[in-house]
Order: structure tokens, then sequence, then C-alpha cells
């Protein structure tokens, strides 16, 4: 049906007018922008999802998806608006209207990087958030799933289980995770040794670009598919949606988590795991979470564990290879994977698996400052030794110990950006948390402990370059500033860059300077790009934008 000029003119009209007393704050050209780009029905306009600093729903959304509270402070810097995309029309429009007016967008899907870059920006910004964009549709007679970017770990295994008993897929431990940020970093998992990350298992993926274009694996390229596989997609654009390998399971699995003190010579047996747990059969994972839950209890040891299979065999695989663990048959319990990922996530007994489609509730909210190591040659004790007795006197102190090895070391470190493969045991998550601390007053205090920690470890750790992972994001390693145009590759890689990415970082910095040569989507961690003497390299540091 034609629609005349008239009426075109009144449906914007009677947008602009109805979101006038919540827009007030944004630019008035990058409200008519949006107003300009109904690339569908006008009923479903981008202005009816987009939430200004007015508007009464605006921080109750802004706070719904910042799980780390010392970025809830009032004093923490605020989006100009938050636009909840419907559509993928609606992200196109927010990207093309935030270029041609200047502003930068922060991409959320599940708002779980540590740091908060997801939400939070030092200059003018517009946060583009992806919580409607969630659907998933399962394959199972070719083994595949399409999951949009702002669905959660916790919806895509529900919705896996109720299609399949012997299906799931490699990914993080928290059901309130949004698969974007963790699938486009990499994505670690318990079956990580049996089936290598989420990226390793992405065949496909449709992505808005810097021209607000919608691209999928053929029409972005192979490299653009491969940088957003594991280097951060939002250093490239903006990942709408995931094409997945599914992976077989069995029907049964079984799960033990086994809790060791001081006295039952926690110490020892962590020493003793990073000899083994990296050199396991594939089926088998032993992490390893050291923890104290406040000042007035002591630090444990957990032994948290999957294996694919049943608990006989597992029982005669411990013997052989762990048998100092003392692990027996009431420490084992068998269930269907779907279930071994809701007991792994550290869900109190009595929820069922119907809380992973629950994107409101997680037991890990508070103040929290994280940092990672890899480590590539067993601690000695006196390394051991000291995690346990930073354990001891931090107040909510946690090591995450997660083993390596299996597929994970007979990937080729360049097959993604994600490099770290061959010869890696472990990595190491040091958690610092805190509470009531509102006004931000405690925070260095608190942060500078897990630092202090960190820089103990320097010896132990790989080194040449020391290892990070970009699912773990830490400022403390460097930043780009909040200049696009101030972003140094040489500066980058000298510091995270090369840590996160190794080598690979270079070809990530040219892939960026093909596919996002203006350095739109920038954050103090985003890809730089690596840019020639070309003619639109110079375009572009004008800001000539068009000729790109």
């Amino acid at each position: 049906m034609k629609v005349s000029l008239f009426s075109t003119v009144a449906i914007c009209c009677f947008f602009l007018l109805s979101a006038k007393s919540s827009l007030i704050l944004l630019p008035d050209s990058f409200i008519q922008c949006l107003s300009e780009y109904q690339f569908s029905s006008p009923n479903s306009s981008v202005l009816s999802v987009v939430y200004a600093r007015t508007n009464t729903s605006y921080q109750s959304i802004l706070d719904s998806a910042i799980p780390n509270y010392r970025f809830l402070s009032s004093s923490a810097p605020k989006p100009l608006a938050i636009i909840t995309p419907l559509l993928y029309s609606h992200v196109q429009a927010t990207v093309i209207c935030s270029r041609e007016n200047r502003l930068q967008i922060r991409i959320r899907s599940g708002g779980h990087d540590f740091e908060g870059l997801s939400y939070r920006s030092q200059v003018p910004f517009i946060i583009l958030d992806l919580r409607n964009l969630r659907s998933i549709r399962v394959d199972i007679e070719n083994e595949t799933a399409w999951v949009e970017s702002g669905a959660t770990i916790g919806e895509l295994y529900y919705a896996v289980a109720q299609e399949s008993p012997v299906h799931g897929f490699p990914a993080g431990t928290a059901p309130v995770v949004g698969v974007g940020g963790h699938f486009s970093g990499g994505g670690n998992s318990y079956l990580n040794r049996k089936h290598g990350l989420s990226a390793d298992n992405v065949v496909d993926a449709i992505v808005v670009d810097f021209r607000g274009r919608i691209l999928n694996k053929e029409s972005m390229g192979s490299d653009f598919f491969w940088a957003i596989r594991g280097g951060g997609g939002a250093s490239f654009g903006v990942i709408l949606s995931w094409k997945i390998n599914l992976v077989r399971v069995p029907p049964v699995v079984t799960v033990f988590r086994l809790a060791k003190t001081f006295k039952q010579n926690a110490i020892g047996l962590v020493h003793k795991w990073q000899y083994i747990a990296p050199h396991l059969p594939d089926d088998l994972t032993i992490a390893v979470a050291i923890q104290r839950f406040g000042p007035l209890s002591t630090p444990t040891a957990t032994f948290n564990s999957l294996f694919l299979g049943r608990t006989e065999e597992l029982l005669k695989m411990m013997e052989e290879s762990f048998p100092e663990l003392e692990l027996s048959k009431h420490d084992c319990k068998e269930m269907s994977w779907v279930e071994s990922a809701l007991t792994l996530s550290e869900y109190p007994d009595q929820f069922s698996i119907e809380v992973m489609k629950n994107r409101s509730y997680s037991p890990f909210d508070a103040n929290v400052k994280l940092k990672i190591d890899l480590v590539q040659q067993p601690l000695p004790c006196v390394a051991v030794q000291q995690l346990w007795k930073w354990c001891s006197e931090v107040e909510y102190p946690r090591l995450q110990l997660h083993p390596y090895g299996g597929t994970m070391g007979r990937i080729s470190e360049s097959r993604i950006p994600f490099p770290h493969r061959k010869g890696v045991l472990f990595e190491i998550m040091y958690i610092e948390s805190w509470f009531n601390d509102e006004d931000g007053k405690d925070s260095e205090k608190y942060m500078n402990q897990v630092r202090g920690l960190y820089e103990f470890m320097t010896p132990y750790v790989q080194s040449n370059p020391r290892g990070g992972y970009v699912n773990g994001i830490d400022l403390d390693l460097g930043t780009n500033g909040n200049d696009p145009w101030g972003a140094s590759y040489s500066k980058a890689k000298a510091s995270w860059g090369s840590m996160y990415f190794k080598s690979n970082f270079e070809k990530l910095a040219m892939v960026k300077a093909k596919v996002d040569p203006t350095n739109f989507f920038f954050y103090e961690q985003s890809i730089p790009p690596l840019l020639f003497s070309s003619p639109e390299s110079r375009n572009c540091r004008k800001g000539n934008f068009a000729s790109v």
C-alpha cells in the first residue's frame, strides 16, 4: 500500500512529538536522523525504543544490566540515551545516525564485561542494548542453532535442552551472561577440553558494519568473520546473531563438587592438581575454586568437575590419575548435561533448569575487580601457598583455576584470534569482591589487594607476553584513551594487545582498518586500526567518511 507524503510527515511528527519530553538531551540532528530511517512499518520506528535521561524507564533499564556494582554510583558516566532495538533496522538506524552525528555507541548484550565498557564512556555516548534481540532457533536435524546476541547463555542452554537431551554447547557457567560478548571474546567452559571455545564452534554470523549494512559470513568476508570470533566483536561492528554448531553430549553425565580445607591438605591437592588436570582425557574437566565467604570464614578449595560419562567410569579414572583427592561415589551426581550446567553455575539445589530463563537472577552481583593469568609451567609450592594466604586475608576473594589441554591444545593459535592453546596448562582468574560501597570510597583499596597478588605472581606465569583474555578485560593493562584518532597500534600492542592476542593482534588491527577505517566502533580497549598511507586512511583522518 502506498503511503502519501502527508502521511509520512504526519507519522514522523507524531513520533517526534510523543518522544520530545524524553529526547530533549539528545542532539536534534540525531533525533531527526532516526526519524528518517523508516526501514519497515511506521509502528516500529526506532524512536519508540529510545530512552533518554528524562524518560522514567531510563534508570531502571540502565541499571538492570550492570552486575558490577562499582559502576552503579551516581557519579558514573551516563549515556545520553539507551536504545533497545526490536528489529535489525533499529540497529542500522542507530549506527548510521550515531556515526553521522559523531556520537560514540557502546554495545551491550549482557553487561558482564568486568570493566563496564558496554555501558559507560568518558565522552557523549549512546548505549545500544540488544536485550530484545534474543531469539533462538534450534535445528537438531542439522545440529546447529541461530542465537541472537541479546540472548543469555542460560536461555541458549534451555532452548537446546528442550529439543534434545544429547546436545549441548561449550559456553560459560553463568546463565545470565549475554552470548554476544561471550562468543565474540572466545567463550571458555567445562566443555572446552572436549570441544574448544564457544568461538571455535561459530559457523556464521549476521553483523551491522559501520556503514549500517547487514552482512553475513559470505558478504563480510573471511577476515571480518575471523576477527569477530575471539577478537572482541564490538571492535568491528554490531553482531546481531550467531550460527553455532551444537555438540553431542551423553544423556547422562557426572558432576562432583568436592571442598577441601587447609586441614584436609587443600594446598597440597591444588599443587598436585596442576600436574594432572590439563592431561586428563578430554571427557573430564576438573577446575578449582579457592575462596572465602567473608571475614569470619576460612578458605576452601572446591574441586568442580564435569565428566561426560557415568560415575563408575569416573571413579576408575580418578583412582588411577588423582587418588589423593579421595573421591567417592557419594560425592558424585549423575544428571543430564543441562542440569550439570546449572549445578556448576553454583545455583542452590532447589532451583530447576527453568531458572536459566530468568535474566534478572544472579547470585554473584557485587563490586568486582578481576585479573587473569595463563600458566605454562606448574606453580611452585611458594606460589600456591601465596594464593592460599591471599584468600585467608582478603574478605571476599575467589580464585578460579580452569584447566586447558585436550582439544584446546590441538587447535592452531591462528585459527581464530584467541591464541592461548598449545602449552597452556591452565588459566587463573583473580577475583576481588566487596559490598556496601555506594560512594566508591573503598574501591581503590580492594582493587589494590588483587593487583598486589597479580604482581606477586609475575615470575610464575606466562611471560613475553604475559597472558590475558579479552573476556576478562582489564584496564590496568592500558587503554586507547578517549579519542578514536588517538588510539595507537604500537602502544596497544605493547600492553594489552599482545597479552590478549599474541601475534594475532597485528592481523586484527589490519582487519579493523579494512572493515572500520573511521574507528567508529571505539572503546578503551577496542582494536585500533592499523592504517597505512592510503587515500582512504587520509580521508578518514580528515573526517571525510563519505569517500570511505
